[in-house]
């Protein structure tokens, strides 16, 4: 006889209670975990758990020529880290082919000694490196779970060390510099150091719009293979791109520009050269070349100092090439003209001045055209002195000379008008007539002739056309011109220009069938620092095209041609760059000869 319980409803009860007590306390522990306590355990995870800040960088801008050519960009490159924590913990599991049966894997222990040697090769380490950043995290922060193996790796290495498949080892993205075009503009560009911090050149000076702005994460990793957990990724600060920097810059004639420059260079012996071109109604630079030059992408390769811009930082005594500015700043004060008169000699003592010409000659009557086509200093003294010094100093500073260009370029040297016209003793003031005693840059050197190309209204040196931030706004840089001298002053002195390129001792050399050219050679001594001069030259040539409309400014300098030491050096990188700039813009030929004003009297 089968016993059957006589209280079945109250199994069924009791049972009840049991599970709903059970759940109640179940359901009280979650609510105290997920909304109680979340916040306060959620943090405590993270704490123990999270990685440590990460930074997410922030792409750098590209800087680009004026017709959008890439000069610098940014490239990915990559940061291998590693969790020092979990590296110590013991070997690796890993799948390999068994020797017994290749068609088949077996799983291995991969022990920390021979992981790290495997890491260390992928990355251009020993072993024994790797276990030493690992040995000195852990020495630091028992609990270290991030650590840096290597930076700014390639692709090629990312693939080697992501085929490792090593769990506490992270691979995370790092954008890094590159120019394209390698030594072009090099000297302009300037570079970046390992870390992607500005260092020199445009990249220094236009930091401000380049630079990106790092963002930071933190994110749990699962504890056996420090995976990122999906969905805990924290941002601590968004990363932002750097802006876009536009250039005034034409890539291949700088290019042209920088080859023909170091071909003359090597051929004359000369140290360095600095060649300029600018428009001659903007003040816009086309071309700015440094030989010897620096290649961005391994600036240790080359001098340190070849890696900047002599251009806007290496001052120096212009010589002849300023009589043009004396000559236009008598011509706009009403003291003389093209066709005024003076007898010049070779040598002329005013005061305690002694001044002489570079050739011997008799007591010569020349115009002020002739004294600029035979480069005398005695006659331009005779001319310069009809001028107070204030008023020199005055017109020198309204060309552009004794202060930084508008370009601000990094260590730009603003040039020396030897103090002020109280300091100048008899020597100085007439040397500063001629180009001596006063230093010059080259920048300032092809901005004073873009003054007299432009009808006497000097425009602000232009090397940044714009910069665009992340979000597409553009700046641009403002022009605004300034007149220094009178047009018709202006036109004088290019028609003066003009005669020295017709007639003087270089004409043969720097002929431009088809042009008219207004130009001015100099070869000035160079000062040695301890108050006297080397035995080199700066040899020069500046002048602009086509002279009766001009478009365009060369500036050439050669420092110390020691196989050609006079301003033969620097003509024929003249007639040779202008041509190429007049070819290039497809400026249409002259329409009339060149004035021919007389050079005696």
């Amino acid at each position: 006889m089968n016993r059957i319980s006589t209280h079945p409803m109250r199994r069924i009860l009791a049972a009840g209670v049991i599970l709903v007590v059970l759940v109640g306390v179940f359901v009280v522990r979650l609510v105290d975990i997920q909304i109680v306590r979340a916040s306060a355990l959620n943090a405590q995870a993270e704490e123990v758990r999270s990685t440590a800040p990460i930074p997410v960088y922030g792409a750098r801008g590209d800087i680009l020529d004026r017709n959008g050519t890439v000069l610098a960009d940014s490239v990915m490159r990559y940061d291998v880290a590693l969790s020092p924590k979990n590296a110590k913990k013991g070997p690796v599991a890993r799948e390999e082919p068994d020797p017994a049966d290749p068609t088949t894997t077996k799983r291995v222990e991969v022990p920390l000694e021979q992981t790290a040697a495997e890491l260390g090769e992928a990355v251009g380490l020993t072993g024994d490196q790797v276990l030493g950043i690992i040995t000195a995290a852990l020495a630091e922060d028992p609990d270290s779970d991030f650590a840096y193996v290597a930076k700014l790796v390639d692709v090629d290495t990312y693939e080697k060390v992501r085929a490792l498949d090593i769990p506490w080892v992270v691979q995370y993205t790092h954008p890094s510099r590159s120019y394209p075009n390698g030594a072009v503009a090099g000297n302009l560009l300037g570079f970046v150091d390992p870390d992607g911090e500005a260092v020199a050149g445009l990249e220094l000076g236009e930091d401000e719009c380049l630079a990106g702005q790092d963002g930071e994460v933190t994110f749990i990793p699962s504890l056996e293979d420090w995976v990122e957990i999906p969905g805990t990724e924290v941002v601590h600060k968004q990363a932002r791109n750097g802006g876009t920097v536009q250039l005034t810059i034409d890539a291949d004639l700088q290019w042209e520009v920088q080859r023909i420059a170091e071909e003359q260079r090597l051929a004359v012996g000369a140290q360095w050269a600095t060649v300029t071109v600018m428009e001659a109604k903007t003040g816009k630079l086309l071309a700015v070349a440094d030989v010897p030059t620096v290649d961005p992408n391994a600036p240790a390769e080359t001098d340190a100092e070849d890696r900047g811009s002599r251009t806007f930082t290496a001052p120096f005594e212009p010589g002849s090439t300023f009589k043009a500015v004396t000559a236009a700043s008598v011509v706009d004060a009403g003291k003389a003209n093209a066709l005024s008169r003076i007898t010049a000699g070779y040598r002329y003592e005013p005061g305690d001045a002694n001044v002489n010409d570079s050739f011997y000659h008799d007591d010569t009557p020349y115009t002020l055209t002739g004294v600029m086509i035979d480069s005398s200093n005695t006659g331009m003294s005779m001319f310069g002195e009809m001028l107070s010094d204030q008023q020199r100093y005055e017109y020198m500073q309204k060309f552009g000379f004794g202060r930084e260009s508008e370009v601000g370029f990094p260590a730009e040297a603003s040039g020396d008008l030897h103090g002020d016209p109280a300091e100048w003793d008899d020597q100085t003031k007439y040397a500063t007539m001629f180009g001596q005693g006063l230093t010059t840059t080259a920048v300032q050197v092809a901005s004073a002739y873009q003054t007299i190309a432009n009808g006497g209204v000097r425009m602000p040196v232009q090397l940044v056309e714009s910069c665009t931030d992340a979000d597409g706004e553009v700046t641009k840089t403002k022009s605004e011109g300034t007149r220094v001298i009178s047009e018709k002053a202006a036109s004088e002195t290019g028609q003066m220009l003009e005669n020295v390129y017709t007639k003087g001792w270089l004409a043969d050399q720097w002929n431009i069938p088809g042009y008219r050219v207004a130009a001015k050679t100099g070869t000035a001594q160079v000062a040695d620092g301890n108050g006297g001069y080397l035995t080199g030259y700066l040899v020069s040539v500046s002048g602009f095209a086509p002279a009766d409309d001009p478009e365009f400014v060369v500036s050439v300098s050669y420092m110390d041609a020691v196989k050609m030491n006079s301003s033969a050096a620097s003509a024929p990188v003249f007639q040779q760059v202008m041509s190429q700039v007049l070819k290039k813009n497809r400026t249409i030929p002259s329409g009339a000869p060149a004035p021919d004003l007389p050079a005696n009297w």
